[in-house]
Parts: structure tokens; C-alpha cells; sequence
């Protein structure tokens, strides 16, 4: 354990609440163990040693994340992404890889759309990455596909919408929970910017999306 991964130990262990625990883990179907601290006090703790770290490279961002990511409760996790957020900018389409064998490890849906916001950052800097989204799409764990289909949120006039419709069409026929929910989500995204676009979509897709994709694409139009 590197001595950030020390700190950020000591910074989290006083505030463990064992009952908060309880109630955390039960809400993530038992899945994984928590210290039971909550998001606002967590950042407290611990956002100061994540500013004060100046990685030397993307690999020793990765190192650490890496590191967090190994420790058995969740919020270590949580402050992996927090770290890998606060400086993407180290990072480049060639941590893609990383950041995605991390969305493998106890997969579940905060972690991996909390690395979808950092995947998306470096993508958006460097559209040539998307050829990476491109393989992602097929990958055979439906979370990276996930990963995939959402990676353009948020950037409105930058969406490539030939490729997010490329997506949600290839998708399309998918009956995991979690992928018709991403492409709904992704629609509707971008219908906030352009609205007649999802439309336009929606209608040529018919009965093709899911139902459930089609409520999430059109909940605000």
C-alpha cells in the first residue's frame, strides 16, 4: 500500500458507522461491504489528500487508483473514481484500457457510470478514441457496453449522433436491465440539446427500441 493509499486509509476509518454500514450494504443487494460513510463526509475527508497528490504520470494515477480500488469496502472505490476525476487530465486514450479492466472489478452500476464520466472526458479531449467506444460496444460484459453507449453524455453540440443512434440501434436488441436503461438514458441526454433529432429517431426505430428504452428517450419530449 503506497503511502496515499495509507492516508486516505486513516482519513476514512474514524468515521466508519457500523449501523450506516448495514443500511449501505442492503441497498447495494448485499453485494459489497462499506465502512458507512456517507458521500458528503467522505469528500471531506479525503478531497484534500486527492488535491494535494500531483501524479507524475497517468501510470502512477492508475497505480493508485488501482490500489483503492483493491481495498474491500466500497467507498474506496468511490474515492478511486473521485481521484481519477479530479485529474483526468493525466490521463489519455491509453489508460482506456485500465479504466475499463477497473469497471470489471465489483461491477455495479455507480461504479461503473462514475467511470463512464471519467472515460467520457478523455474521449471528449481526443475524439480519435472513440474507435476504443467502437470495440466497447461488442465487448462481451454487458457493463462495458454499458460504458459504451453512455460515454456521450453531456457533451450536447459535440455528440457524434450518427454513432450514438449507431449505438442504440445495435443495442437495440438487448435484453439486459442495465443496457436498454443506458440507451434510453443516452437519448434522452441528447434530446435535451436536440429534441427533433430524438424524434425523428424514436419514430424511425418504432418497436425496435424496448419499451423501456423509449420512455427513458422520450421522458422530456
Amino acid at each position: 500500500m503506497t503511502s496515499f493509499q495509507e492516508n486516505i486509509c486513516s482519513a476514512m476509518q474514524p468515521l466508519a458507522n457500523d449501523s450506516a454500514a448495514i443500511a449501505m450494504r442492503a441497498y447495494q443487494r448485499d453485494q459489497f461491504e462499506f465502512l458507512g460513510v456517507a458521500a458528503p463526509a467522505r469528500r471531506a475527508a479525503t478531497m484534500p489528500l486527492i488535491k494535494q497528490l500531483k501524479p507524475a504520470s497517468a501510470s502512477v494515477l492508475i497505480t493508485e487508483a488501482q490500489g483503492l480500488w483493491a481495498l474491500p469496502q466500497r467507498e474506496y472505490q468511490y474515492i478511486a473514481v473521485d481521484l481519477l476525476a479530479r485529474h483526468v487530465r493525466t490521463l489519455s486514450g491509453a489508460n482506456i484500457p485500465a479504466l475499463l479492466d477497473l469497471a470489471l472489478q465489483k461491477s455495479w452500476w455507480e461504479t461503473v457510470d462514475a467511470l463512464v464520466k471519467v472515460i467520457g472526458s478523455i474521449v471528449r479531449a481526443d475524439k480519435a478514441q472513440q474507435s476504443q467506444m467502437d470495440a466497447a460496444l461488442h465487448h462481451p460484459d454487458f457493463w462495458i457496453r454499458r460504458i459504451a453507449m453512455l460515454h456521450q453524455l453531456g457533451w450536447k453540440d459535440e455528440t457524434d449522433v450518427i454513432r450514438l443512434q449507431t449505438y442504440a440501434r445495435q443495442l437495440a436488441p438487448e435484453t439486459e436491465f442495465f443496457i436498454r436503461k443506458a440507451i434510453g438514458w443516452a437519448l434522452r441526454e441528447y434530446a435535451w440539446h436536440n429534441p427533433a433529432a430524438i424524434r425523428v429517431f424514436l419514430a424511425e426505430m418504432g418497436g425496435q427500441l424496448s419499451p423501456l428504452s423509449r420512455k427513458e428517450a422520450a421522458k422530456h419530449l
